[in-house]
């Protein structure tokens, strides 16, 4: 059975990234497009242009040739946003790197790229710069390319050229460069401008990453229709309601662990957030109880985003409207996407409330992994279906649900269970902060269900009471049956947790003890 989604299909237009973006940017002149939170420096919508293309020229003039990659390694910043609209503009691709990496792990993806350029923060720059033939400093030997008053390339992009390059976050697995068009960026725009997902007037506090896909495409969505988007290089609660306060913040965009925190925290009621109109959910599975609860708490409508890398960033959206909200529902496929549910065993597509893997199409889909056609060849299965990785289900209304990752369920005497499902459960519980499930080896059942459990300050519960009240609310086989509290769940800069990392240490801990 296929599923599609309620609205009509799109038509994209036959433009680049460049075109769609800066293009539209001449209409708006002094509006601010890009604000830095921290520092409060503006980037007007006609200095985005003016020093866009320069930065272009710059790199042009410096070698960088039509379709070749350049490495980005910054924090949420207006020269990220520079250095991605001047490379895109110089016929570039963009190889957006995580700057908290280790200078290893940076190295490992702009060789894997073949980067030959790299543009860093200082930091990074001197471990870096054997990598690459040319390293561009901010504040430093960047200044050039800003002040280049060269002509802009003449070369202009074609819609099925590529444009970047991000790296699956690898919290299953080592990460792989995942090949996105202009078309498939630009569509994805298109296919969220349909739902009237974001206006001129939109303001946004944005808190994700800008080397992260949510974060690159909610920078394309706002700048292409002259919204204004404020930056913060990192994750501060307190920060975060401050700017959204200070701002007139209308939009809100946010992982489930910040939905969490703002549920959980006295902070929201410190400060004067009446301009906020919208809240999206995304990046990771949100529970119908934590979904719930935010909306009590706040008093404002929470709608989910379903997407990954893959997908260009969204695939699913819950519409604006309290009378079709489902708790827990990821909401429907947006535009000109297609799905269908099929058997984790057999491949056979499934039907209306079963359970299985999804498969999508669209044009907002990934070209493939770069050098990687074995798991190109997996995930892009013909027919333009692609494999997601993610299991779940529609309803009779076509709503979406997540239920977990197909490489994260935990195999209990062969009966799968869903650590998302127990992790929101835990999270119900007044004592906890935050809560994370894996599968822990154990010699008579496989796998159980352990999980690692963070505490709200001045909280105190017992392990054993946590397992009783998870069990009262979940079939047999689902029961916690171990317990282990930290400090911290470990979570990418997206928000996902790193249920790699916590299988790691238990595995290691096993093989000690054995």
């Amino acid at each position: 059975m296929i599923f599609r989604s309620p609205w009509p299909d799109i038509v994209s237009p036959s433009v680049s990234l460049c075109d769609a973006v800066l293009g539209a940017a001449k209409q708006f002149g002094d509006k601010p497009a890009v604000i830095e939170g921290e520092t409060g420096e503006s980037l007007s919508y006609a200095q985005l242009i003016e020093r866009t293309e320069r930065v272009a020229a710059g790199l042009a003039h410096a070698g960088l040739k039509p379709g070749e990659p350049v490495a980005v390694a910054l924090p949420n910043s207006i020269d990220f946003v520079l250095a991605w609209y001047g490379i895109l503009l110089a016929g570039g691709w963009v190889v957006a790197l995580n700057p908290l990496y280790t200078p290893a792990e940076m190295e490992h993806q702009i060789k894997d790229s073949g980067a030959r350029f790299l543009i860093t923060v200082p930091e990074r720059a001197a471990a870096l710069e054997n990598t690459v033939e040319k390293v561009y400093v901010t504040g430093g030997n960047w200044n050039e390319l800003l002040e280049c008053g060269l002509p802009r390339p003449a070369f202009r992009p074609k819609p099925d050229d590529l444009a970047s390059l991000p790296y699956s976050s690898g919290t299953t697995g080592k990460p792989k460069g995942v090949m996105l068009t202009h078309a498939n960026s630009v569509a994805n725009m298109c296919q969220l401008y349909s739902l009237g997902w974001v206006g001129p007037q939109d303001i946004s506090i944005s808190i994700f990453p800008l080397y992260h896909a949510a974060g690159l495409n909610g920078l394309n969505v706002y700048l292409g229709l002259g919204a204004t988007l404020v930056l913060m290089r990192r994750w501060d609660l307190e920060l975060y309601l401050t700017l959204n306060e200070r701002y007139r913040a209308t939009a809100m965009a946010a992982p489930p662990p910040v939905i969490l925190a703002l549920t959980k925290s006295p902070l929201w009621d410190k400060f004067r957030l009446d301009s906020l109109k919208r809240v999206t959910c995304g990046a990771a599975p949100l529970g119908a109880e934590l979904h719930e609860a935010f909306e009590r708490r706040t008093g404002l409508l929470l709608c989910q985003a379903w997407g990954m890398s893959e997908g260009t960033a969204v695939i699913s959206m819950t519409p604006h409207d309290p009378a079709k909200r489902k708790f827990g529902c990821c909401g429907y496929l947006i535009p000109s996407c297609e799905a269908q549910i099929v058997d984790l065993d057999t491949l056979k597509p499934l039907g209306v409330g079963e359970t299985g893997e999804i498969w999508v199409r669209g044009p907002n889909l990934m070209k493939g992994y770069w050098n990687q056609p074995a798991a190109t060849s997996d995930t892009l299965v013909g027919d333009g279906w692609m494999r997601t990785g993610d299991i779940g289900y529609f309803d009779s209304d076509s709503c979406v649900y997540l239920v977990d990752r197909l490489k994260e369920m935990i195999k209990y005497n062969a009966l799968q269970v869903a650590p998302a499902e127990l992790e929101d459960v835990l999270q119900s519980h007044p004592a906890v902060l935050d809560a994370a499930v894996v599968g822990a080896p154990d010699p008579a059942t496989g796998e159980i269900p352990m999980a690692f459990v963070v505490l709200r300050p001045g909280a105190a519960v017992e392990a054993h009471a946590l397992m009783q009240y998870v069990a009262g609310r979940v079939a047999p086989h689902k029961k916690i049956r171990a317990v282990e509290f930290v400090q911290e769940i470990p979570k990418s800069p997206a928000g996902k947790i790193l249920r790699r990392v916590l299988k790691d240490r238990v595995r290691a801990r096993s093989a000690a003890s054995s």
